[in-house]
Protein backbone atom coordinates (compact mmCIF):
# COMPACT_ATOMS: atom_id res chain seq x y z
CA UNK A 1 0.00 0.00 0.00
CA UNK A 2 1.43 3.02 -1.44
CA UNK A 3 0.54 6.64 1.08
CA UNK A 4 2.26 9.48 1.41
CA UNK A 5 2.10 10.60 4.97
CA UNK A 6 -1.53 9.47 6.23
CA UNK A 7 -2.87 9.85 2.61
CA UNK A 8 -3.74 6.17 1.34
CA UNK A 9 -2.98 5.45 -2.18
CA UNK A 10 -3.94 1.75 -2.70
CA UNK A 11 -1.45 -1.04 -4.22
CA UNK A 12 -0.11 0.90 -7.40
CA UNK A 13 -1.15 4.56 -7.90
CA UNK A 14 -1.62 6.62 -11.11
CA UNK A 15 -0.49 10.08 -10.91
CA UNK A 16 -1.26 12.36 -13.16
CA UNK A 17 1.37 14.80 -13.71
CA UNK A 18 0.78 18.99 -13.11
CA UNK A 19 0.74 20.21 -16.49
CA UNK A 20 0.70 23.79 -17.42
CA UNK A 21 -2.41 25.01 -18.90
CA UNK A 22 -3.36 21.10 -18.91
CA UNK A 23 -4.42 19.99 -15.77
CA UNK A 24 -6.67 22.60 -14.58
CA UNK A 25 -9.98 21.58 -12.69
CA UNK A 26 -11.94 20.64 -15.96
CA UNK A 27 -9.00 18.44 -17.26
CA UNK A 28 -8.54 16.88 -13.95
CA UNK A 29 -12.64 16.07 -13.37
CA UNK A 30 -12.02 13.95 -16.50
CA UNK A 31 -8.79 12.35 -15.17
CA UNK A 32 -10.12 11.19 -12.21
CA UNK A 33 -13.80 10.25 -13.61
CA UNK A 34 -11.36 7.48 -15.87
CA UNK A 35 -9.10 6.62 -12.59
CA UNK A 36 -6.59 8.53 -11.79
CA UNK A 37 -5.64 8.22 -7.95
CA UNK A 38 -3.12 11.38 -7.23
CA UNK A 39 -3.48 14.75 -9.09
CA UNK A 40 -1.72 18.19 -8.76
CA UNK A 41 -3.06 21.40 -10.22
CA UNK A 42 -0.70 23.06 -12.69
CA UNK A 43 2.23 24.53 -11.24
CA UNK A 44 1.58 27.77 -9.51
CA UNK A 45 4.13 30.83 -9.47
CA UNK A 46 5.32 31.78 -5.74
CA UNK A 47 5.92 35.30 -6.77
CA UNK A 48 2.56 35.22 -8.32
CA UNK A 49 1.02 33.67 -5.73
CA UNK A 50 2.30 36.64 -3.06
CA UNK A 51 1.59 39.45 -5.28
CA UNK A 52 -2.12 37.79 -5.71
CA UNK A 53 -1.70 37.85 -9.28
CA UNK A 54 -5.34 36.62 -10.75
CA UNK A 55 -4.24 33.41 -12.72
CA UNK A 56 -2.22 31.93 -9.98
CA UNK A 57 -4.64 32.41 -7.70
CA UNK A 58 -7.64 31.10 -10.03
CA UNK A 59 -5.09 27.76 -9.95
CA UNK A 60 -5.63 27.26 -6.22
CA UNK A 61 -9.53 26.19 -7.13
CA UNK A 62 -9.76 22.85 -6.06
CA UNK A 63 -12.74 20.44 -5.05
CA UNK A 64 -13.85 17.99 -2.97
CA UNK A 65 -13.76 15.02 -5.60
CA UNK A 66 -10.55 15.89 -6.36
CA UNK A 67 -9.26 14.39 -3.35
CA UNK A 68 -6.64 13.84 -2.52
CA UNK A 69 -5.21 16.46 -4.50
CA UNK A 70 -2.01 18.66 -4.52
CA UNK A 71 -1.12 22.51 -4.96
CA UNK A 72 2.74 22.14 -6.83
CA UNK A 73 4.44 25.75 -6.64
CA UNK A 74 7.82 26.81 -8.15
CA UNK A 75 9.73 29.60 -7.65
CA UNK A 76 13.82 30.70 -6.97
CA UNK A 77 13.28 32.21 -3.75
CA UNK A 78 13.12 30.61 -0.66
CA UNK A 79 11.42 33.32 1.34
CA UNK A 80 9.05 33.65 -1.18
CA UNK A 81 8.13 29.88 -1.48
CA UNK A 82 7.68 29.62 2.28
CA UNK A 83 5.08 32.49 1.77
CA UNK A 84 3.62 30.57 -1.40
CA UNK A 85 3.35 27.35 0.29
CA UNK A 86 1.10 29.02 3.14
CA UNK A 87 -0.89 30.65 1.38
CA UNK A 88 -1.63 27.14 -0.63
CA UNK A 89 -2.46 25.77 2.53
CA UNK A 90 -5.56 27.83 3.68
CA UNK A 91 -7.02 26.44 0.45
CA UNK A 92 -6.59 23.01 2.12
CA UNK A 93 -5.18 20.69 -0.52
CA UNK A 94 -4.10 17.38 0.74
CA UNK A 95 -0.24 17.79 -0.21
CA UNK A 96 1.88 20.28 -1.09
CA UNK A 97 4.18 19.80 -3.98
CA UNK A 98 7.37 21.28 -5.11
CA UNK A 99 8.34 21.67 -8.97
CA UNK A 100 12.15 21.21 -9.23
CA UNK A 101 11.52 19.83 -12.47
CA UNK A 102 10.43 22.55 -15.29
CA UNK A 103 12.69 22.81 -17.82
CA UNK A 104 11.33 25.56 -19.62
CA UNK A 105 13.68 28.45 -20.35
CA UNK A 106 11.84 31.04 -18.72
CA UNK A 107 11.23 29.15 -15.43
CA UNK A 108 14.75 27.11 -15.69
CA UNK A 109 16.60 29.93 -16.32
CA UNK A 110 15.67 31.86 -13.02
CA UNK A 111 16.71 29.04 -10.82
CA UNK A 112 13.28 27.78 -10.74
CA UNK A 113 11.81 24.55 -11.81
CA UNK A 114 14.53 22.39 -12.88
CA UNK A 115 16.79 25.38 -12.33
CA UNK A 116 17.32 24.83 -9.29
CA UNK A 117 19.06 21.45 -10.20
CA UNK A 118 21.94 23.94 -10.53
CA UNK A 119 22.41 24.37 -6.72
CA UNK A 120 21.45 21.54 -5.23
CA UNK A 121 21.99 22.70 -1.68
CA UNK A 122 19.59 25.62 -2.22
CA UNK A 123 17.18 22.83 -3.00
CA UNK A 124 17.80 21.25 -0.14
CA UNK A 125 17.37 24.32 1.91
CA UNK A 126 14.58 25.37 0.07
CA UNK A 127 12.32 22.26 0.82
CA UNK A 128 13.37 22.00 4.66
CA UNK A 129 12.00 25.90 4.68
CA UNK A 130 9.03 24.83 3.02
CA UNK A 131 8.49 21.69 5.25
CA UNK A 132 8.85 23.57 8.40
CA UNK A 133 6.51 26.50 6.80
CA UNK A 134 3.41 24.08 6.51
CA UNK A 135 1.26 21.09 8.61
CA UNK A 136 0.43 19.49 5.11
CA UNK A 137 2.91 16.77 3.63
CA UNK A 138 4.98 17.99 1.25
CA UNK A 139 6.56 15.98 -1.96
CA UNK A 140 8.63 16.94 -4.72
CA UNK A 141 8.59 16.48 -7.95
CA UNK A 142 12.42 16.77 -10.13
CA UNK A 143 14.57 15.36 -12.94
CA UNK A 144 17.66 13.04 -12.66
CA UNK A 145 19.82 16.20 -12.97
CA UNK A 146 20.61 19.36 -14.98
CA UNK A 147 22.63 17.37 -17.19
CA UNK A 148 24.61 14.28 -18.54
CA UNK A 149 27.40 14.75 -16.20
CA UNK A 150 25.32 16.29 -12.73
CA UNK A 151 22.74 13.46 -12.48
CA UNK A 152 22.94 13.69 -8.43
CA UNK A 153 19.07 12.16 -7.63
CA UNK A 154 20.48 8.99 -6.11
CA UNK A 155 21.94 11.61 -3.53
CA UNK A 156 19.41 14.59 -4.11
CA UNK A 157 16.57 12.16 -3.01
CA UNK A 158 18.15 11.27 0.30
CA UNK A 159 18.92 14.81 1.34
CA UNK A 160 15.39 15.79 0.38
CA UNK A 161 14.01 12.99 2.37
CA UNK A 162 16.40 13.73 4.89
CA UNK A 163 14.74 17.56 5.11
CA UNK A 164 11.08 16.14 5.74
CA UNK A 165 9.40 15.70 2.05
CA UNK A 166 6.64 13.04 2.02
CA UNK A 167 7.40 11.35 -1.15
CA UNK A 168 9.23 12.24 -4.57
CA UNK A 169 8.38 12.33 -7.99
CA UNK A 170 11.07 11.41 -10.89
CA UNK A 171 11.08 12.51 -14.36
CA UNK A 172 13.75 10.08 -16.15
CA UNK A 173 15.50 12.51 -18.22
CA UNK A 174 17.90 15.76 -17.37
CA UNK A 175 16.60 19.12 -17.45
CA UNK A 176 19.15 19.50 -21.20
CA UNK A 177 16.85 16.87 -22.49
CA UNK A 178 13.88 18.62 -22.34
CA UNK A 179 11.58 16.09 -23.50
CA UNK A 180 13.24 14.40 -26.00
CA UNK A 181 15.04 10.56 -26.31
CA UNK A 182 13.43 7.99 -23.98
CA UNK A 183 13.11 8.47 -20.73
CA UNK A 184 16.03 6.73 -18.50
CA UNK A 185 14.26 5.00 -15.42
CA UNK A 186 17.73 3.25 -14.25
CA UNK A 187 18.28 5.93 -11.82
CA UNK A 188 14.94 6.02 -10.47
CA UNK A 189 14.95 2.39 -9.70
CA UNK A 190 18.26 3.07 -7.87
CA UNK A 191 16.47 5.76 -5.59
CA UNK A 192 13.72 3.16 -5.26
CA UNK A 193 16.11 0.40 -3.99
CA UNK A 194 18.31 2.78 -2.10
CA UNK A 195 17.81 1.14 1.10
CA UNK A 196 18.38 4.30 2.90
CA UNK A 197 15.10 5.81 1.17
CA UNK A 198 11.68 4.99 2.61
CA UNK A 199 9.34 7.53 0.85
CA UNK A 200 7.56 6.07 -1.71
CA UNK A 201 9.26 6.71 -5.21
CA UNK A 202 6.96 7.39 -7.76
CA UNK A 203 8.23 7.42 -11.63
CA UNK A 204 7.87 9.60 -14.49
CA UNK A 205 8.40 9.82 -18.71
CA UNK A 206 6.90 7.94 -21.24
CA UNK A 207 4.25 6.04 -19.84
CA UNK A 208 1.86 5.85 -22.37
CA UNK A 209 -0.12 1.78 -22.19
CA UNK A 210 -0.54 -0.47 -19.78
CA UNK A 211 2.30 -2.54 -20.47
CA UNK A 212 4.70 0.32 -19.77
CA UNK A 213 3.22 0.82 -16.40
CA UNK A 214 3.63 -2.91 -15.44
CA UNK A 215 7.31 -3.37 -17.01
CA UNK A 216 8.69 0.01 -15.25
CA UNK A 217 6.38 -1.78 -11.94
CA UNK A 218 8.47 -4.62 -12.48
CA UNK A 219 12.17 -3.69 -13.56
CA UNK A 220 12.37 -0.77 -11.16
CA UNK A 221 10.12 -1.54 -7.82
CA UNK A 222 8.77 2.16 -8.11
CA UNK A 223 5.53 2.93 -5.25
CA UNK A 224 3.67 4.25 -8.76
CA UNK A 225 4.20 5.88 -11.94
CA UNK A 226 2.69 9.75 -12.71
CA UNK A 227 1.45 10.28 -16.41
CA UNK A 228 1.40 13.20 -18.29
CA UNK A 229 1.54 13.54 -21.83
CA UNK A 230 -0.13 10.23 -22.64
CA UNK A 231 -3.53 11.44 -20.60
CA UNK A 232 -4.34 14.55 -23.03
CA UNK A 233 -7.02 14.17 -24.94
CA UNK A 234 -7.20 10.85 -23.70
CA UNK A 235 -8.31 10.49 -19.80
CA UNK A 236 -9.08 6.56 -20.36
CA UNK A 237 -5.24 5.48 -19.69
CA UNK A 238 -6.10 5.62 -16.25
CA UNK A 239 -8.57 3.09 -15.93
CA UNK A 240 -7.07 1.02 -18.81
CA UNK A 241 -3.93 0.70 -17.06
CA UNK A 242 -5.97 -0.84 -13.82
CA UNK A 243 -7.72 -2.98 -15.53
CA UNK A 244 -4.28 -4.79 -17.40
CA UNK A 245 -2.73 -5.15 -14.25
CA UNK A 246 -6.09 -6.62 -12.35
CA UNK A 247 -6.69 -8.94 -15.45
CA UNK A 248 -3.65 -9.29 -17.80
CA UNK A 249 -6.75 -7.99 -20.51
CA UNK A 250 -6.97 -5.02 -22.44
CA UNK A 251 -9.85 -2.71 -21.69
CA UNK A 252 -12.23 -1.93 -25.38
CA UNK A 253 -11.03 1.20 -26.62
CA UNK A 254 -13.46 4.12 -25.81
CA UNK A 255 -15.74 4.96 -29.04
CA UNK A 256 -16.36 7.47 -30.97
CA UNK A 257 -19.41 8.39 -28.42
CA UNK A 258 -16.94 7.48 -26.09
CA UNK A 259 -14.72 10.53 -27.16
CA UNK A 260 -17.48 12.91 -27.93
CA UNK A 261 -18.91 12.48 -24.69
CA UNK A 262 -15.71 13.35 -23.10
CA UNK A 263 -14.73 16.19 -25.45
CA UNK A 264 -18.08 18.07 -24.84
CA UNK A 265 -17.49 17.12 -21.22
CA UNK A 266 -14.58 19.22 -20.96
CA UNK A 267 -15.97 21.67 -22.69
CA UNK A 268 -18.72 22.13 -20.64
CA UNK A 269 -16.13 22.01 -17.15
CA UNK A 270 -14.24 24.71 -18.60
CA UNK A 271 -17.31 27.09 -19.61
CA UNK A 272 -18.29 26.76 -15.86
CA UNK A 273 -15.01 27.01 -14.62
CA UNK A 274 -13.41 29.74 -17.01
CA UNK A 275 -15.89 31.25 -18.66
CA UNK A 276 -17.06 30.42 -22.39
CA UNK A 277 -13.66 33.02 -24.08
CA UNK A 278 -11.15 31.22 -22.45
CA UNK A 279 -12.93 28.14 -22.08
CA UNK A 280 -13.13 27.86 -25.99
CA UNK A 281 -9.65 28.78 -26.63
CA UNK A 282 -8.06 26.53 -23.75
CA UNK A 283 -9.87 23.39 -25.00
CA UNK A 284 -8.86 23.17 -27.81
CA UNK A 285 -5.49 21.98 -27.67
CA UNK A 286 -7.13 19.19 -26.32
CA UNK A 287 -9.15 17.96 -29.47
CA UNK A 288 -6.58 16.61 -31.58
CA UNK A 289 -5.88 13.86 -29.22
CA UNK A 290 -9.44 12.72 -28.57
CA UNK A 291 -9.78 12.81 -32.34
CA UNK A 292 -6.07 11.04 -32.46
CA UNK A 293 -5.71 8.83 -35.81
CA UNK A 294 -9.38 9.20 -37.16
CA UNK A 295 -9.00 9.45 -41.01
CA UNK A 296 -11.23 12.10 -42.60
CA UNK A 297 -11.09 14.37 -39.81
CA UNK A 298 -9.82 16.89 -41.07
CA UNK A 299 -13.19 19.44 -41.21
CA UNK A 300 -14.43 18.73 -38.28
CA UNK A 301 -11.23 19.19 -36.33
CA UNK A 302 -10.59 22.46 -38.02
CA UNK A 303 -14.13 23.61 -36.90
CA UNK A 304 -13.40 22.42 -33.50
CA UNK A 305 -10.53 24.35 -33.31
CA UNK A 306 -11.31 27.32 -35.34
CA UNK A 307 -15.14 28.07 -33.77
CA UNK A 308 -15.35 31.01 -31.46
CA UNK A 309 -19.44 29.88 -30.69
CA UNK A 310 -20.35 27.34 -28.33
CA UNK A 311 -23.48 26.51 -30.41
CA UNK A 312 -21.09 25.93 -33.17
CA UNK A 313 -19.04 23.40 -30.90
CA UNK A 314 -21.50 21.88 -29.61
CA UNK A 315 -23.46 21.04 -32.69
CA UNK A 316 -20.34 19.97 -34.48
CA UNK A 317 -20.15 17.18 -31.80
CA UNK A 318 -23.46 16.48 -32.67
CA UNK A 319 -22.47 15.96 -36.21
CA UNK A 320 -19.08 13.86 -35.39
CA UNK A 321 -21.68 11.31 -34.20
CA UNK A 322 -24.58 11.48 -36.83
CA UNK A 323 -22.67 12.25 -39.67
CA UNK A 324 -18.60 10.94 -39.10
CA UNK A 325 -19.93 8.27 -37.20
CA UNK A 326 -21.48 5.92 -39.76
CA UNK A 327 -19.10 7.32 -42.55
CA UNK A 328 -16.42 6.16 -40.11
CA UNK A 329 -18.46 2.32 -39.64
CA UNK A 330 -18.29 2.08 -43.26
CA UNK A 331 -14.46 2.65 -43.75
Amino acid sequence: MARIADIELGDFPLLLAPMEDVSDPPFRALCKQHGADLMYTEFISSEGLIRDAAKSVAKLDIFEYERPIGIQIFGAEIDSMREAAAICEEANPDIIDINYGCPVKKVACKGAGAGILQDIPKMVSMTAEIVKAVNKPVTVKTRLGWDEDSKYIVEVAERLQDVGIQAISIHGRTRKQMYKGDADWTLIGEVKNNSRMTIPVFGNGDIDSPEKAIEMRDKFGVDGVMIGRASIGYPWIFNEIKHFMATGQHLAAPSLEDRVQAARRHLELAIQWKGEGLAITETRRHYANYFRDFPNFKDYRMTLVTSNEVDELMATFDKIVEEYGPMLAAL
